[in-house]
């Protein structure tokens, strides 16, 4: 594995995510913003912000796996999240931790979490993009 989640002393520890990613492979892996589409291009949860945050970290395993990676290989991700409210935050730990579950990660990578006024398609609630490092 090529990189160390680490929570660095000074800073909060939030038990979802760590603060800190070290990648010590050589290949950098960029996976586009992933929706809530199935493989049939499908909306997975449609108005469900849990089932589609679920779905979105889901078709990134898929893509990392694709190219030889997978969660662990992780070193950040970019989740854009439509009409963001804290309110939503619920909902969408929900959904990460049913992906992280699936996935097999505990805890994930370091995030930024951005809202947005919409996305491509308006049934999408939320896109999230991956940056990882292979060996």
């Amino acid at each position: 594995m090529a990189v160390t989640l680490v929570n660095p002393g000074g800073l909060p520890e939030i038990d979802a995510y760590r603060q800190v990613s070290i990648a010590t492979g050589s290949k950098l892996v960029s996976v586009a913003g992933q929706v809530a589409w199935d493989a049939d291009g499908v909306t997975v949860g449609e108005g469900d912000l849990a089932a589609q945050v679920e779905q979105c970290y889901l078709n990134i395993g898929t893509a990392l796996a694709e190219v030889g990676a997978s969660f662990d290989d992780v070193v950040k991700l970019t989740v854009y999240v439509v009409d963001w409210t804290p309110d939503k935050m619920s909902p969408f730990l929900e959904g990460v931790t049913r992906a992280a579950s699936k996935l097999g990660v505990v805890p994930v990578p370091p995030g930024t979490l951005l809202g947005v006024a919409a996305l491509a398609a308006p049934d999408h609630l939320v896109e999230v993009e991956a940056t990882a490092v292979i060996d």
